[in-house]
């Protein structure tokens, strides 16, 4: 409707416009009487003005017309689906409340079945660090039982040597190669104790005499400055660094003055 009054008033200043601009060439080719067709031709065209804004006006109507009909249009769509997906979304939220909430039934399930599987947890550990303990145990004495296991098993070729040397003494009529086997019975044992475990003899005529190492038996004045070991009655033994027996000696004091 609107299209067909815009159409029907551009027609109708349209004639008017043919209309006037004949009159006037007319006029002008007719009469000469120059005052009279400036008058003319001013009102014509104040005329042809007005009916112009007019019709511009009238279109600026139909523009913001139509302009607002798309916007209350625009917020209508956009106000029915905002309102269809907020009753969409109400109804899944409900729906899936629905499903996640259990029942007491399944609740008291849930509940006894982790109970279940926490209790099967607890027994497999209790299990497990039984095990471990005894283990341990075990380790432990075997340790404390074989401790010297590897010690014995060198020693055992110097008790066989010793074995053969008890058994060739008696069918012996030279001391001296008995004396002398025993000799190599001993320092392969020294050596073997000292490259294997680290077990080192000390205390020798001449040393100096240290209450830490050595334990005097007998002691006698005579021409030395400091103590010194005169005599060693039996050897002391160091397993690396500590002391595994002291040596037993007889040691000479400094005259008293």
């Amino acid at each position: 409707m609107l299209r067909a009054v815009f159409f029907r008033r551009m027609s109708f200043s349209f004639c008017v416009r043919i209309f006037i601009f004949a009159i006037l060439y007319y006029i002008k080719k007719k009469v000469k009487i120059k005052k009279s067709v400036d008058v003319l031709h001013r009102k014509l065209v104040f005329f042809y003005r007005i009916l112009k804004k007019d019709t511009e006006m009238s279109e600026e109507n139909q523009n913001a017309e139509a302009a607002e009909n798309q916007t209350e249009e625009t917020v209508d769509s956009t106000e029915t689906k905002e309102s269809t997906d907020s009753t969409g979304s109400a109804e899944n939220n409900e729906n899936q409340e629905q499903q996640k909430e259990p029942t007491d039934a399944e609740k008291i399930a849930a509940l006894e079945k982790e109970n279940a599987e926490l209790k099967d947890q607890l027994l497999r550990r209790a299990a497990d660090f039984d095990n471990y303990r005894k283990r341990m145990l075990k380790e432990k004495q075997d340790t404390f039982d074989y401790a010297n296991a590897n010690l014995l098993g060198d020693l055992l070729e110097s008790l066989d040597n010793f074995d053969r040397t008890v058994e060739a003494s008696k069918n012996a009529t030279d001391a001296k190669s008995i004396a002398d086997g025993i000799k190599m019975i001993n320092k392969n044992l020294v050596k073997m104790l000292e490259d294997k475990y680290n077990l080192v003899s000390y205390g020798k005529p001449g040393d100096a005499f240290n209450p830490d190492e050595h334990e005097a038996l007998r002691s006698e004045e005579g021409k030395v400055k400091e103590p010194e070991i005169k005599e060693v009655y039996l050897k002391g033994y160091k397993l690396k660094e500590k002391i595994i027996r002291h040596a037993k000696v007889l040691v000479t004091m400094p005259v008293s003055e």
